[in-house]
């Protein structure tokens, strides 16, 4: 049954099944976060703007609060199990989307985008990124289904990942890529944007704005992290709802996260560390469970591998909170130290923009009575 394969990676087979979740809550739940996301959506449309610092911290404490309430529904409709795995799934693939959310940031800088525009840019990237995780979602849920010794690959990915992410190279993340440079030898492509138009007129002939490549860079940035969080969660629970719910919850909010970090985001230096050390752990996880329930017929003969132990939903949720809790902390303070230094503080180093962002509301007011 569906409610016998929810917790089979973080529980050994002799364990009771957690209980099935309802099918109203799961239909009813994505269809409340879908009109969420549309209303969300028709707001930056609506009014493009910069938001203000307070503005800011209001909307993603909204969305914080939200998913918690979300959680506490889990543990009350569900059972402790399905929270935990919620609460676990949300945290992880929200440091992911916060890593993510860095190299908007490189993005944005590099084609020179606007302030009053990047609201919009952010949306765009994170419905793309919404769209392409559910696409891996069902693939991936297929494959668990389909083939055990999946979680070798992912294992083995995920552990790969995070080398990368803690050792490797990130000088050429702000560079073109190859499809970029492409875009740019074989479209007629202006300097200047036209709002968040794609394409303008000059002098009587159609040209693409700077807004194309961006939105091509935001995707296959969206698509290269996808590929990193779908394989992290399915390691905390095989739950297709849950996966689902978990990165829609960690992408709201994230548009008005941008806003509210500011510079600091570029100084979270240990930030990267605490995710390639959550990648790292779901790794290992994923290895563990697959040679706990290993099939493989040239590993141990194709039995299971009983002295592989399987890692508990809550141990992962502890993990990732001590993770992420000491990489930001040990960020900021850092960065503090750092400021100090320079003779400053750390909040007078980073500007919200929040007189701009009057600025940009009242030019836009001005640009609508027009």
């Amino acid at each position: 049954m569906r409610g016998e394969r929810l917790s089979v990676l973080n529980a050994p087979s002799e364990r009771p099944s957690v209980t099935a979740l309802p099918l109203w809550f799961e239909v009813g739940s994505l269809v409340v976060l879908t009109l969420i996301l549309v209303a969300d959506l028709l707001m930056v449309l609506k009014r493009p703007h910069v938001p203000s610092f307070k503005e800011s911290t209001l909307w993603v404490v909204f969305y914080i609060v939200l998913a918690l309430v979300f959680a506490g529904l889990m543990f009350v409709i569900g059972d402790a199990e399905h929270g935990a795995q919620f609460l676990a799934g949300w945290l992880t693939e929200y440091s992911l989307s916060i890593d993510n959310l860095f190299v908007f940031v490189i993005i944005m800088a590099r084609f020179a985008v606007p302030r009053k525009y990047q609201q919009e840019v952010l949306m765009v990237g994170i419905i793309l990124a919404l769209v392409l995780r559910g696409i891996f979602i069902l693939l991936g849920a297929q494959l668990i289904e389909n083939f055990s010794w999946i979680f070798y690959i992912f294992g083995a990915f995920l552990l790969y990942t995070a080398a990368q992410q803690a050792f490797g190279d990130h000088e050429d993340e702000g560079r073109d890529s190859a499809l970029i440079r492409q875009l740019r030898r074989r479209l007629p492509i202006t300097n200047d944007y036209d709002g968040v138009k794609l394409r303008t007129m000059i002098d009587g002939r159609r040209f693409f704005t700077p807004m194309l490549i961006v939105f091509v860079a935001i995707g296959t940035t969206d698509l290269i992290f996808a590929l990193d969080s779908i394989p992290a969660i399915f390691g905390i629970t095989q739950s297709p709802f849950i996966v689902f719910t978990a990165n829609v919850f960690a992408l709201m909010g994230l548009r008005q996260l941008y806003f509210l970090l500011g510079g600091l985001l570029e100084r979270l230096e240990y930030l990267k560390y605490g995710i390639a050390f959550i990648l790292a752990f779901i790794g290992v996880k994923l290895v563990l469970h697959a040679m706990h329930e290993n099939e493989l017929p040239f590993i141990n003969g194709g039995e299971h591998i009983e002295w592989a132990p399987d890692i508990s939903t809550w141990t992962s949720l502890a993990v990732i909170i001590a993770a992420m809790a000491v990489a930001t902390v040990a960020s900021v303070v850092k960065a503090n130290l750092d400021a100090r230094r320079r003779g400053h503080t750390l909040g007078e180093e980073i500007p919200h923009f929040t007189e701009e962002s009057e600025r940009d509301r009242d030019s836009d007011s001005t640009s609508v009575e027009r």
